[in-house]
């Protein structure tokens, strides 16, 4: 099964047979981790496009991304197509 393209099939299957002794627990904390990551480098992306951008202005921004357009404006009165996404 090769999933990874640009690695080594012997690295691969080396990645996932490690990956198979990793407890449930552990990857749930793992995937946590990764989310909060991606999140960061989000927040981070919408901070160096708009560095006056207010906490909140980032959190609506963040949300742009992640929500369809119709959640937004609903729930949060922020319209995306106006006032931009992240």
């Amino acid at each position: 099964m090769e999933i990874l393209r640009d690695t080594d099939p012997a690295v691969e299957e080396y990645y996932f047979a490690r990956l198979r002794e990793v407890s449930p627990s552990d990857k749930l904390a793992l995937i946590s981790a990764w989310c909060r990551a991606v999140q960061e480098i989000a927040i981070a992306g919408i901070r160096a496009r708009h560095p006056g951008a207010s906490d909140e202005e980032v959190r609506l921004r963040l949300g742009s991304l992640r929500l369809p357009r119709e959640t937004m404006i609903e729930v949060y009165g922020w319209d995306p197509d106006e006032k931009g996404y992240g």
